[in-house]
């Protein structure tokens, strides 16, 4: 029961963060594309094949943050500090649902790809869009992805809605990127906010957009899983 009322007041949120980011320090509409500055300096050749492109909402593009408060960056220091060789890049967009990530993953594919990790869904959970067309959009979105890169490493993070969009939709929805993980052998983090959701220190004043600090704890659940691949 408390579980379900967090989802219904933060999940909801959650989903209305892609869509609510017309006060994100970044420019409106804008997506860090950009490798993070702090990104270890061996060889650039050694590097370009190494990065790691994180897709998604604003979640990851880091809603209301700097760029270097974001989840994304803040795992680039953890690599950073275990002399890694990889780049993370930042693809979040505010605003994204998974039919218009269909449309502009083709973009950030002409850089090299070593990891992607796909953080979508979210939007398309709030407008109460048919699982069966999401899972359709984020299924064409890997197969882009592995056909370019056939070694890639894949990684999918997990969303939920809330109990009032229904017990079915809530559960089909819940099941989607579980279903599509195993499918498509991607490591699965199955709740990007858990530790976050429900919590008002480690949102921002809209109740909605982590803080800095709520930042930490999903680069935390990312990592968990992340850090294998590396």
């Amino acid at each position: 029961m408390l579980r379900s009322k967090v989802l219904s007041i933060v999940v909801i949120g959650c989903m209305m963060l892609a869509s609510c980011g017309n006060n994100n320090k970044q420019a409106e509409g804008s997506v860090a594309v950009k490798p993070s500055e702090a990104a270890p300096v061996s060889t650039e050749t050694a590097l370009k094949d190494r990065n790691i492109l994180f897709f998604g909402t604003s979640l990851t593009a880091g809603y209301g943050l700097e760029q270097n408060e974001a989840y994304p960056a803040l795992l680039q220091q953890r690599i950073d500090s275990l002399k890694l060789p990889y780049k993370t890049i930042n693809g979040g967009l505010s605003g994204e649902t998974s039919a218009a990530g269909k449309s502009r993953i083709d973009w950030l594919l002409k850089q090299p790809v070593a990891i992607f990790v796909l953080e979508l869904g979210a939007n398309d959970g709030l407008r109460g869009i048919a699982v069966k067309e999401t899972t359709g959009n984020l299924q064409a979105i890997i197969d882009k992805v592995k056909e370019k890169y056939p070694q890639v490493k894949l990684v999918l993070t997990g969303m939920e809605v809330p109990p009032n969009m229904g017990d079915k939709y809530a559960t089909d929805f819940r099941n989607m990127f579980k279903d599509l993980a195993v499918k498509n052998e991607m490591v699965f983090v199955p709740f990007l906010l858990d530790g976050v959701a429900g919590i008002p220190k480690l949102n921002q004043g809209d109740g909605i957009h982590p803080t800095a600090e709520g930042q930490h704890i999903l680069a935390d659940n990312v990592w968990l899983k992340l850090k294998d691949l590396l």
